[in-house]
């Protein structure tokens, strides 16, 4: 799937006002300033008890501590010798006290000292302010709160739809040309887009769009990117958001998004007059069964899920509103959600075949500049497997090389470069290798190869390396196929596991020896056999019938259990058969390689001096006649050297890239 410039994305309701986090700081400082405010006040103007105030007024003809003071109602006032001001509060009807404030308090107009006085309590215009600052604090936040509420600020406003909405006008808009790989996808969508442009001319007979089409695939088929160009091809709104934008802390905040997002899209649809359509990526993160799963349920996701089936199912499809969604999970997803009237149209997108690497390379390279020699469609032979994402990868991976090398066009070298970086990992010319280490690489991968040459219906030999890669990998063998298959049989699937021990083979045979090295191998070659006895039926003794059931742990995503609906007799014939198919492919290629010693010992020579050796001249050098065959998948026998996708889709053996051996870092 191929990838157009970014699209532009415009905001619906643009605010200019402070959010309500600058309200909260702004309303955090003025607390703190108040709180200063009254700490240093309270230095200077502090509090006396009656008894304190009275003994200093007793004395204070002598002592004169007290300079002057006015009374307030039933609070005395003033300010003592040193400066500082003080307060104390009095009973109304103290005549003792009255009597000793008149006589004991001096008055000096030298000194500008009033003495006592009395004076009246605030009524006016600062005490009446006093009075009601509380209520207009009260009403000021109200005022805010509700302003806030009518979408123009943020604080309540977590209940509005976050969806961002790509418009029609937009210059960078993406069309079915920026879409390639995926004819039969197009097709499927043909009838949305149609709609959308003349939704009478389906009117007119009766007929009814579909009001929802599921996209399903695996992560980089290009899901997102050909909603995208549904939108750009019909011309209309297009509403974009994720599922998890619809779960939230708080219970009932995403089914009011949801309604609110259907709102949006009414109106945009009417006001256009030619429809809208609402797209939810990864949408199982909110549709997932409901009431199922380790945990129980989970009421916030399933109130958003339950909005969203009654939008489904209750808005008119006169108005033109199509709702896309995109999963590579349909199994997790609730039923009522696939059911007819809802996502009643389903569109999977598979990985491209060689056809749809080679148009998906071509979209990619259009800003790129290539030299003459390059051929796409040798490139996309080399890369069965790859998705939309990782031609994408390898492509800017080439153009990187080719800019970090100072060359003026992209060439066959930095592809083929391109394409084991994006499968292995960069190399790692800083891990250095002892001598006897990189001789047991050495024969590892020469192993691999020469039993690869001497196996018939095995995928040919394309390259051989002993250059370290990725995290673990300290060698590769990568094995091509001729064309893209989608089935195998089993003396193919043993032919692969044949390859897959030739490593191992290699190092007991050299050195008397095995080591860690082929522990990916092993495992790979392990679960290849488990599955042909217990999945495929491919047991002479155990017959042709399935072994095991795995529980799919619905909010997992993973395979933790297996339902073993066998005995315990069964399980050892299985055990049993396991062992015997990996340890027949071993022998054979053990075989294999002490017949052709002389040559195992050329190649393993000629890589320990070049470390890389194309296909072709791995057979000079061993000057075998590779048998023609081809599983349909690239055989990579080096650690773990699948893209990312394909390893959590053990099940695509027939149709992916598998690991036939590796030589690994312990």
């Amino acid at each position: 799937m191929s990838t157009a410039d970014p699209t532009r994305l415009m905001p619906q309701t643009p605010s200019k006002r402070p959010s309500w986090l600058s309200w909260l700081v702004i309303a955090l400082g003025l607390l703190v300033f108040m709180r200063a405010a009254s700490f240093y006040a309270s230095q200077w103007h502090k509090q006396m008890t009656y008894s304190q105030f009275y003994q200093l007024l007793k004395n204070n003809v002598s002592s004169q501590e007290i300079l002057e003071a006015r009374l307030i109602e039933d609070r005395v006032e003033g300010r003592l010798k040193d400066g500082t001001t003080f307060y104390v509060y009095v009973p109304p009807q103290d005549i003792e006290m009255l009597k000793l404030l008149r006589e004991q308090i001096p008055v000096d107009p030298a000194k500008n000292l009033q003495g006592f006085d009395v004076r009246p309590p605030q009524t006016g215009f600062l005490g009446v302010l006093i009075g009601l600052s509380p209520w207009l604090i009260l009403f000021g936040i109200m005022w805010f709160l509700s302003r806030s509420a009518q979408g123009g600020g943020k604080l309540l406003s977590f209940g509005k739809s976050r969806a961002r909405l790509i418009t029609p006008e937009a210059n960078t808009r993406v069309t079915f040309d920026d879409v390639a790989g995926i004819d039969e996808a197009k097709e499927e969508l043909k009838e949305i887009i149609e709609f959308l442009k003349d939704p009478k001319r389906f009117q007119r007979l009766g007929g009814k769009i579909p009001k929802g089409v599921l996209l399903i695939g695996l992560p980089g088929t290009g899901k997102t990117l050909l909603a995208k160009a549904v939108a750009g091809e019909a011309n209309v709104p297009f509403y974009s958001i994720s599922g998890s934008d619809f779960v939230e802390m708080f219970v009932g905040v995403g089914a009011s998004r949801v309604r609110d997002l259907f709102d949006q899209a009414r109106r945009n649809a009417r006001q256009g007059g030619k429809g809208a359509i609402v797209f939810i990526d990864e949408i199982d993160a909110v549709g997932r069964q409901r009431f199922a799963g380790i945990g129980g349920g989970h009421d916030e996701r399933e109130q958003t899920l339950n909005a969203l089936l009654v939008e489904m199912d209750g808005f008119d499809t006169q108005e033109g509103i199509i709702l896309m969604a995109a999963t590579n999970r349909p199994d997790v997803l609730d039923p009522a959600l696939l059911r007819p009237g809802r996502f009643d149209r389903q569109v999977v997108i598979s990985l491209p075949d060689l056809t749809g690497r080679e148009a998906i390379l071509k979209v990619h390279v259009r800003k790129i500049k290539l030299s003459k020699e390059v051929d796409l469609k040798a490139v996309a032979r080399q890369t069965p497997g790859f998705s939309g994402a990782d031609l994408a990868n390898l492509a800017n991976e080439a153009a990187l090389l080719a800019a970090r090398r100072n060359k003026d066009g992209v060439s066959t070298k930095e592809l083929e470069e391109a394409i084991e970086r994006v499968i292995a990992g960069p190399e790692r010319k800083t891990r250095v290798l002892n001598e006897r280490e990189k001789k047991i690489t050495a024969f590892h991968e020469s192993g691999h190869a020469l039993v690869a040459l001497l196996t018939p219906d095995t995928d040919p030999v394309h390259k051989v390396s002993i250059i370290p890669r990725g995290a673990h990998a300290l060698g590769y063998t990568m094995q091509l196929p001729i064309e893209d298959r989608y089935t195998m049989s089993k003396t193919e699937l043993l032919a692969r596991m044949t390859v897959m021990m030739g490593g191992r083979a290699a190092e007991e045979i050299v050195f008397n020896e095995i080591t860690t090295g082929a522990q990916n191998d092993i495992e790979t070659a392990t679960e290849m056999a488990r599955r042909m006895v217990c999945e495929f039926g491919m047991s002479e003794r155990l017959g042709s019938l399935t072994y095991g059931r795995r529980e799919r742990q619905m909010f997992l995503g993973r395979d933790l259990f297996e339902d073993r609906n066998y005995s315990e007799q069964t399980a050892v014939l299985i055990d049993e058969e396991i062992r015997r198919l990996i340890d027949t492919c071993y022998q054979r290629a053990s075989q294999l390689l002490l017949d052709y010693r002389p040559q195992l010992e050329s190649l393993a020579q000629a890589l320990l001096d070049k470390e890389v050796l194309d296909g072709e001249a791995v057979k000079r050098i061993a000057g075998v006649t590779t048998s023609a065959g081809s599983s349909g998948s690239a055989t990579l026998s080096g650690d773990v050297l699948q893209p990312p996708h394909l390893k959590s889709l053990p099940e695509s053996l027939s149709s992916s890239k598998t690991n036939s051996g590796c030589n690994k870092s312990a």
